[in-house]
């Protein structure tokens, strides 16, 4: 194994590298159909490519919805006149210094977020009333030292400190902040040339100097996927995404532009390597936004800035990629949360409703339009990070919303994602109504993992009942050697056994084995993910929709070496109340049922922090089932019901 080194990790959202999966084979599904003589010939230069209206071309953007012009006009001018938040070295050592890097980042967040509003409301209103606090923001963000966050800084050689303004790093914020800059320019260039001659170049030179000629000429960045020792996650498609609008709308140079394509198409194909043909993301619906979305985005734009003439939609693993967002939604705003994804997600509409209408699955299709039904405010449905999507979604406003009006979301009755070991079953097709079970396998050097093989989540009409906690917000503990002394990434604090105590541990070798699934129920072996000190010879894992009891019924079986201990967990946020041998009650409304010989016990964790809070409430609570002295074979059920 190579040796671990700061450098090799750099701040990457994934785990140490010691528990990252290696790279898989090279498929070459994009490039194969994309080569680099269709990009010479197809690919439009900057001035050719017209994918949307110009500020100055007034008819579009006074055709928009005036709901929607308004709002957007009126989020702006709540910053007129304000003066702009400072990114300060001080606030930016925090995360050297302490671990936090939200301070610096929601500052960060609210320098983009006012500049782009204010660059939209200029195009909507076209007065020139913006036009002073867009040069204001585009001029603050050339004058930035890093247009990334601290916590990816320590790519460069001068590790975790100030940014080395020498060697530039491209991480995601890099990458979105040029793709920004670079979607103004491209808006109201005519406009900011007469406030200055010099605003256009200075954006395209620090465009180059931080990401063009970077992303070009460097193939040691981790996200590329060219290094061939560990697979990439959700880094790849969103910074090739935005890398690429760059190229697109700022790269003059016809070979350069070409080189640079073909590249990012080749870092595209290691992305889609690592996922498998059922289209399942490891990192959850909470990621997938960033890594199949983002990938559709790079498609949407080669699409666009050909003319038609590059094509990818229907690779059958794109269309795949894209159906995980429904087959992931259990009801209303909730989705399976394995891993570090929050259990509430609000995926973007529009790109859900294009992206289902460009792969022809009206199921995706009619998800996207069911989530716009689900958006009252227009600026929440039109405007995005994302520029490209944002003016995705002004310009299909109309459409989406003429579509929601009778949009139904798809509540597939059956999931089975056999290469991500991802299972699901709710009672009826098309129905949030009765109970809904679902559970994974798979290992535990997942990208975003945690500890987790063989968990397991349960809702009833729509709500919770076991859930799956998700993750804290973000430290420096969290990508760091330390992440598995995070309460919310063990085993025990997911609806796993603690064997003779002993708890998961990290790395692909721990794994689920035998993994079956059919319709309604799945079965595994979770023995491997556990060390050897556990003393577990088998232990054997079936879940059960039992569709004409309405309830969920949890089989386990075991064989042990070691007789300590067992203990079964039970993750709620609602209130336990025992009923007897045997029995809790949750909230009054659900029926946890097991062997009475079970001790039971309860384990209150504070969920205070501001990602858990918005979910799960004050407090989530742990119930767990103890085993004394168990047999060295043994069998057992539990039955979540009604009450």
């Amino acid at each position: 194994m190579a040796p671990i080194t700061r450098r090799a990790f750099a701040g990457s959202p994934l785990l140490v590298l010691a528990q990252t999966a290696p790279a898989p084979p090279p498929r070459r599904l994009l490039e194969s159909r994309i080569p680099a003589d269709l990009l010479r010939r197809a690919v439009l230069a900057p001035a050719e490519w017209k994918p949307w209206p110009k500020a100055e071309e007034r008819e579009p953007w006074q055709a928009l919805p005036s709901e929607l012009r308004a709002a957007i006009v009126a989020a702006a001018e709540q910053h007129l006149g304000r003066p702009w938040p400072s990114l300060t070295a001080s606030l930016f050592l925090e995360y050297a210094r302490n671990g936090n890097r939200s301070k610096y980042e929601s500052v960060r967040r609210a320098r983009r977020d006012r500049l782009t509003l204010a660059a939209l409301a200029e195009c909507v209103e076209g007065r020139g009333r913006f036009l002073d606090e867009v040069l204001d923001g585009i001029w603050l963000t050339c004058e930035e030292s890093f247009w990334g966050v601290p916590a990816h800084i320590g790519a460069q050689k001068a590790g975790n400190t100030l940014p080395d303004m020498s060697e530039p790093i491209v991480d995601l914020f890099a990458a979105e902040t040029s793709a920004t800059l670079a979607w103004i320019v491209y808006l109201l260039g005519a406009q900011l040339e007469k406030l200055s001659k010099l605003v256009r170049p200075r954006v395209h030179a620090e465009i180059r100097r931080r990401i063009l000629d970077p992303c070009l000429t460097r193939d040691d960045f981790w996200w590329l996927g060219f290094g061939g020792t560990r697979a990439v996650n959700n880094w790849n498609p969103w910074i090739n995404s935005n890398w690429l609008s760059s190229v697109l709308l700022a790269e003059p140079g016809a070979e350069q532009r070409t080189a640079a394509l073909a590249k990012i198409v080749r870092s595209l194909d290691r992305f889609l390597d690592a996922y498998h043909e059922d289209g399942g993301c490891d990192e959850g619906p909470g990621y997938w936004s960033r890594a199949a979305a983002s990938l559709f985005d790079c498609l949407d734009l080669l699409h666009s800035a050909s003319a038609g003439a590059i094509n990818a939609y229907g690779v059958p693993l794109v269309r795949e990629m894209g159906a995980y967002i429904y087959r992931a939604h259990i009801a209303g705003p909730w989705y399976l949360n394995f891993a570090d994804a929050s259990a509430r997600v609000r995926p973007d509409a529009v790109l859900v409703w294009r992206y289902g209408q460009s792969v022809q699955d009206p199921r995706m299709e009619a998800f996207g339009a069911w989530l716009a039904a689900q958006e009252t405010d227009p600026l929440a449905l039109a405007v995005h990070e994302s520029m490209w999507r944002s003016l995705q979604s002004l310009f299909h406003y109309r459409g989406i919303r003429a579509a929601s009006a009778s949009a139904r979301p798809p509540l597939a009755a059956d999931v089975i994602l056999p290469g991500t070991q991802v299972f699901a079953a709710r009672l009826r097709e098309g129905s949030d109504r009765g109970f809904y079970v679902a559970a994974q396998g798979g290992h535990n050097a997942e990208s975003h993992n945690h500890n987790d093989v063989g968990n397991f989540i349960v809702f009833c009409d729509g709500e919770p009942v076991l859930i799956d906690i998700g993750v804290e917000t973000y430290t420096a503990l969290t990508f760091s050697p330390r992440r598995y002394e995070i309460w919310t990434m063990q085993s025990a604090w997911h609806n796993c056994p603690t064997i003779n105590g002993v708890m998961q541990a990290a790395g692909q070798e721990y794994e689920a084995r035998n993994f079956r699934a059919e319709p309604g129920r799945v079965s595994m072996e979770i023995q491997a993910a556990y060390p050897a000190g556990s003393g577990c010879r088998r232990w054997r894992r079936g879940l059960e929709l039992d569709r004409a009891a309405n309830r969920v019924l949890l089989h386990d079986s075991f064989e042990l070496e070691r007789r300590e201990s067992v203990e079964w967990h039970f993750i709620t946020h609602r209130a336990p109340q025992p009923a007897g041998p045997g029995r809790v009650l949750l909230d009054r409304r659900w029926l946890l049922a097991f062997d009475p010989s079970l001790e039971l016990h309860v384990d209150e964790h504070s969920s205070e922090d501001p990602r858990l809070r918005p979910v799960w409430g004050p407090v989530v609570r742990r119930l767990r089932l103890r085993l004394a002295a168990p047999p060295a074979r043994g069998e057992y059920t539990f039955s979540v019901g009604l009450a």
